[in-house]
């Protein structure tokens, strides 16, 4: 698997699909898609479904889901969560990224 997960940002993830009552066998999906101001930027949503072109991984108890299209931009990727005084979210800590904007939403491999 190409991205990893911080405990911190499982813990998050495993916190909302309580919230939301999300069924059995929900995975979290990361991807990237072409926009932002540095040309990509991440994706993260759950789905129900994987498919064959997807690399899956249970990491902290939390099921990750990648295509395969996205490891060469993912590769090495930690997702953390971060909660203080100035913003909560996720965070993407990607060795990758040559340029990024300034909100750190999206990136440049």
């Amino acid at each position: 698997m190409s991205v990893t997960l911080s405990e911190s940002a499982a813990r998050e993830v495993k916190k909302i699909i309580t919230e939301q009552s999300l069924p059995e066998g929900t995975v979290l999906r990361i991807g990237v898609q072409g926009g932002g101001c540095s040309g990509m930027s991440y994706t993260l949503n759950f789905d129900s479904a994987v498919s064959e072109r997807d690399r899956i991984a249970e990491l902290h108890g939390v099921k990750l889901a990648v295509d395969k299209k996205f490891e060469p931009y993912l590769e090495g990727t930690v997702v953390d969560f971060y909660d203080g005084l100035e913003k909560r979210g996720f965070v993407f800590n990607n060795p990758n990224v040559v340029k990024s904007c300034g909100c750190g939403s999206s990136f440049q491999t």
